[in-house]
């Protein structure tokens, strides 16, 4: 068994890979571990391009694109080790990067899972929008960072740069104990693309495991290569992957209030987009409050087995209030602010 694997999942992305996997390779492989890149069905050249310029990296050849969830899950079969790093093809690493975090998991056995800071690749200075400093959940589940409230992304300054308790770590660096992943189901592949890991981590915090942010080590992430933010898509998998998560985990006394107020907040939403010119996203939203009360009974079984292992009452990373009331109502834009 290697103890650390870093897991890049590639679809069409050569330009990419040729870009990024070099710094991987190096900082990954000084620091001994194995680097493996799952394709994901490519039909561009990603795969002869890794067989001729990088040899050392293990291929895991999946025949057609699973997503990002069911992806990781079939290359994960194939890996063997303690740690693995669920690893974006849009991140340059920097030297030493996966010593804070193995080290920290060592010293923490009840941690399952942590990520490293993440900066923006193009502003270098700036957080990264998916995952800055660690991730949190508001009430009605809208994630945030420390970092990142909604639009607004701080520029790194020392500001977050204690190691503490977070709700969710970023899928664009996700460190995590295969024993745990594992044992928590992994993530949903019935939800494609985006907010899988909120819920992979959603889960594995009911359960009483823990999960951090170790700001030691730092990434820098492009952010959007697959799908671009604005992109109709990407707000429908947003929205309904969001509403799915919170059937499949919000806690049984919490659950009618919630859901009324998620209603409202995503009728607004879509008013939002309207007023924006925005219609294709506005269609977005209703699709995926559509297909959410589709598809909700499939996931009855998946409820009803997380709240069974649920071992938390509370969850203290999982924030009581609106992160929508705090930004617009209270003006509050910054993390250190709340």
């Amino acid at each position: 068994m290697n103890k650390i694997a870093v897991v890049i999942l590639n679809w069409n992305g050569c330009d990419m890979l040729r870009s990024f996997l070099p710094s991987v390779v190096r900082f990954s492989e000084a620091d001994g571990a194995v680097v493996y890149v799952a394709d994901n069905g490519s039909t561009d050249a990603s795969v002869d391009m890794l067989c001729r310029e990088f040899l050392t990296v293990r291929l895991i050849l999946l025949e057609e694109n699973q997503g990002f969830a069911d992806g990781y899950n079939m290359a994960l079969q194939e890996v063997d080790a303690e740690y693995v790093v669920l690893l974006n093809s849009d991140v340059e690493v920097t030297e030493h990067w996966l010593q804070p975090l193995v080290d920290y998991m060592d010293a923490h056995p009840e941690a399952a899972a942590c990520q490293p800071k993440i900066r923006s690749w193009r502003q270098k200075e700036m957080f990264e929008y998916a995952g800055a400093a660690g991730g949190f959940l508001d009430r009605y589940g809208y994630p945030f960072c420390r970092g990142r409230i909604m639009g607004v992304v701080e520029e790194d300054r020392g500001q977050y740069d204690t190691i503490i308790p977070i709700f969710w770590a970023t899928g664009a660096a996700l460190f995590i104990r295969l024993k745990d992943y594992r044992e928590a189901g992994g993530l949903d592949g019935r939800f494609f693309a985006h907010m899988e890991e909120i819920d992979l981590c959603w889960r594995l915090r009911a359960r009483g495991r823990q999960i951090a942010c170790v700001p030691q080590s730092v990434v820098y992430h492009v952010g959007g290569a697959t799908l671009k933010k604005e992109n109709p898509r990407k707000t429908f998998l947003n929205f309904r992957n969001n509403l799915v998560m919170l059937y499949k985990n919000l806690p049984s006394k919490d659950f009618a209030s919630v859901m009324r107020t998620r209603a409202v907040l995503d009728y607004i939403a879509a008013l939002s987009f309207i007023l924006k010119l925005q219609f294709p996203n506005a269609l977005a939203v209703l699709r995926a409050r559509r297909e959410y009360r589709l598809l909700r009974s499939s996931f009855t079984p998946a409820r009803e087995e997380n709240l069974k292992k649920t071992s938390l009452s509370v969850i203290p990373e999982w924030t009581k209030s609106s992160i929508l009331a705090q930004y617009y109502l209270r003006g509050k834009k910054f993390f250190s602010q709340l």
